[in-house]
């Protein structure tokens, strides 16, 4: 890379580990939330630079669809371990059978709306103040509305319309009894950012988001491993394929890509020839409606 690219990613991780940092002195109880995927990974990676030798002043927690891909639930396991932080689980699972909550149905039948359910709880639990998230503005239209500290009323919800200005990178984390904040480090990096970032800081990732083989039918184009989680229909052809993720969420609802791309290098090659956002070419659920994403936040989603 060049030196640019180099300074570049300099001033991305200082601003980031600015906010964490904001995080920890304006809150009382904030969260790390972690998905076992590169953004959330990263943000682990952040935190190290921005707290060690000390311990992190907030819990990892991980809200648990129970349809996650086995690699990261490993890969969260063995990061746990290795730094010796705290991780607090809670699961979609328990929130259904507690709220006598209906699952969804279908092909695709995504926990992912029920999810809020649980972080709102588990929030309630812990007496959380401020989340820590790795959304990022690129991501998707609705992402690219949040401030880095993104309000949330009592009930959890968004709106859009209340966000606060934050000039000269100045945050404001004040809020009332009952409100909380999301926080997110990462918001101003791209796809490709968090790439070359891995890359300089040789950072360690679950294996499925390099090239494999892996069972998958092809669904409106769009590539889904098989599993127990999802319905594979009689007209549904099996196939084998050499595939990767661009993203990591629930086996129901994220989609592969081909890829030959077995190291970052490969990757970041296949990132800058592309012209589709990661959400936009392998989340199911993002595709349900313009707005999904949108409507799913102002109900509390993350």
């Amino acid at each position: 890379m060049s030196n640019y690219q180099l300074d570049y990613l300099d001033q991305l991780e200082s601003e980031a580990i600015h906010i964490m940092r904001e995080v920890a002195g304006q809150f009382e109880r904030p969260a790390l939330l972690f998905s076992g995927g590169k953004d959330s990974i990263t943000l682990v990676h952040l935190a190290l630079k921005a707290f060690r030798p000390g311990k992190f002043p907030f819990p990892l927690v991980h809200i648990d669809t129970g349809h996650n891909f086995p690699e990261a639930l490993q890969y969260r396991d063995n990061l746990v371990n290795r730094i010796g932080e705290r991780l607090i689980v809670r699961k979609v699972e328990d929130t259904i059978k507690s709220k006598k909550l209906t699952e969804p149905k279908g092909k695709f039948a995504s926990r992912n709306v029920l999810q809020t359910y649980t972080l709102l709880d588990t929030i309630e639990e812990f007496g959380f103040d401020a989340c820590i998230g790795g959304a990022r503005r690129d991501e998707e239209k609705a992402r690219a509305k949040e401030r880095i500290f993104s309000v949330r009323d009592e009930f959890g919800q968004w709106e859009p319309k209340k966000q606060r200005p934050e000039l000269w990178s100045i945050y404001n984390g004040k809020i009332q009894k009952g409100e909380n904040v999301r926080a997110f480090p990462i918001s101003n990096w791209t796809e490709l950012d968090i790439w070359n970032y891995i890359q300089r800081e040789n950072i360690d990732l679950p294996s499925i988001y390099f090239s494999h083989e892996r069972e998958v039918i092809q669904h409106e184009s769009q590539l889904v491993a098989v599993s127990s989680y999802i319905r594979v229909d009689e007209d549904d052809k099996i196939l084998r394929k050499k595939v990767r993720y661009r993203t990591v969420g629930d086996m129901t609802c994220t989609a592969a890509v081909e890829s030959e791309a077995s190291t970052v290098h490969d990757i970041i090659r296949e990132i800058t020839a592309t012209k589709t956002s990661e959400r936009g070419e392998t989340r199911i659920d993002d595709k349900i409606s313009e707005a999904a994403m949108e409507d799913r936040k102002k109900n509390g989603y993350f």
